[in-house]
């Protein structure tokens, strides 16, 4: 940790994103198939579901916002709630190999910009990357809490 918190701000960044995108793929570790799909609330949202959803997430920020590609280019719903709807084609593995290409995508992307650069294709206008990087902070750290608590209920059934 220490080698972290001497690093400079984007290593910084870089590495605190990287453990919580870990941490929600382990939340699928060990599951059956029922189990990932398992519903326990009355939105969309199962384990397997949230990982699309941060698939989908993983693309907004770090494609569509730094390339200025139309989420129909790069292939991903038009919508967040959309992104939750799961299809009989969507496994463990699929959703798993998607998710961990959108994070190495998103790794090569943001690899030579700096905090202060300013990604131009965020339906809200320009924003630096620092922002960004707060915001998928938030958003894997929410989904994180939601996926520790559905895991825990799962293996209690």
């Amino acid at each position: 940790m220490e080698e972290v918190i001497d690093s400079p701000p984007k290593a910084q960044f870089d590495t605190f994103l990287d453990q919580h995108r870990a941490m929600l793929d382990a939340c699928l570790d060990g599951l059956t198939e029922e189990q990932a799909r398992r519903s326990l609330v009355p939105s969309r949202t199962t384990l397997l579901s949230l990982v699309k959803h941060a698939t989908f997430v993983e693309k907004v920020w770090f494609d569509e916002a730094v390339t200025g590609r139309p989420r129909a280019e790069i292939g991903i719903p038009a919508t967040p709630d959309e992104s939750f709807i799961l299809t009989d084609a969507d496994t463990i593995g699929s959703v798993l190999a998607a998710y961990r290409a959108a994070c190495a995508a998103s790794r090569r992307a943001t690899a030579d910009l700096t905090l202060d650069d300013r990604l131009t294709g965020n339906r809200r206008g320009p924003l630096p990357l620092r922002w960004v990087y707060l915001h998928m902070l938030r958003e894997l750290a929410q989904h994180c809490g939601h996926a520790d608590i559905l895991r825990e209920q799962i293996l209690k059934q």
